[in-house]
């Protein structure tokens, strides 16, 4: 029987991007998410004829469509720096991590919205963030900008559904925009998810403020921090603040099918366990 959700983690990529698809299936994952560069350097070395054949092929022998996995991009980029220089810097390396998506033939790639590091205004930052994600989608094509929740520590945007719904209001090209809700980041956020009542509001206002249609993957991680902490601290499922019953009630929602959902918990000895108990809680 097939799985009615797409469960898996952020996996090693290490050796190559082609291990990615491999670290996947040997957890018993049906999603995965990777970096397909070192996320904590500026240049990587261009991706092989090769390489991307053999990420392909492993992809294909494991069942893992375009849909299924969920690219992050390097935590150096700002798409809403303030200053112009390290703006084109971010804007630059967000398109080569766009172009590796297509060479991969990925159809999304995640990222952080951006930070106004307390030097330009809220709007302007929001402006520049999606300033830049209309450059970067106007020379690629079949890759979809998908912005992630934040959970609002330091001067990071995205925190709010209506910082969110503001970036997309002003992404001209709203085919090629979406939206990863990581679980944390959401309760560190102040929205809270311990209850399936409170999971069922939360994916209501995200409907009224963003659309459920924007919704293109998920991270599924417990928090480490309190609820409306602003503190972005990752557990593995029950182990923090937010608890079990927001995970078994996210896995029987309505707007989780067909999307990644993807564990970035801090335990990865424990994800085929965890992704055996989500998927035991999908209907």
């Amino acid at each position: 029987m097939p799985h009615s959700r797409w469960v898996g983690a952020h996996v090693s990529a290490q050796g190559g991007v082609a291990n990615a698809p491999l670290n996947a299936a040997t957890i018993g994952a049906t999603a995965f998410a990777l970096f397909t560069k070192n996320q904590r350097r500026w240049n990587a070395a261009p991706l092989t004829a090769d390489e991307i054949a053999k990420f392909r092929q492993n992809c294909n022998e494991h069942h893992f469509s375009p849909a299924q996995i969920l690219p992050h991009d390097s935590y150096l980029i700002n798409l809403g720096h303030p200053e112009p220089e390290m703006l084109a810097k971010s804007r630059e390396a967000f398109l080569d991590e766009m172009q590796r998506c297509e060479l991969l033939g990925l159809a999304l790639l995640n990222f952080h919205p951006g930070s106004h590091l307390r030097q330009i205004s809220e709007t302007l930052c929001l402006r520049n963030i999606a300033d830049s994600i209309n450059w970067g989608l106007e020379q690629t094509s079949g890759v979809t900008a998908v912005l992630e929740n934040t959970a609002g520590q330091g001067s990071n945007l995205g925190h709010r559904f209506e910082q969110l719904a503001e970036i997309i209001a002003r992404v001209e090209d709203k085919s090629r925009v979406g939206v990863c809700l990581d679980t944390c980041h959401l309760f560190a956020a102040g929205y809270d998810l311990r209850t399936h009542e409170a999971v069922a509001k939360m994916f209501t206002e995200f409907e009224q403020i963003v659309g459920i249609k924007y919704l293109k993957g998920m991270h599924l991680n417990d928090c480490k921090s309190a609820f409306a902490s602003h503190v972005d601290r990752h557990d593995s499922l029950g182990y923090g603040t937010i608890g079990k019953t927001a995970f078994s009630a996210i896995m029987a929602h309505p707007a989780t099918m067909q999307i990644p959902l993807i564990l970035e918990t801090i335990r990865p000895e424990i994800w085929p366990d965890e992704i055996a108990w989500l998927q035991s809680q999908s209907c």
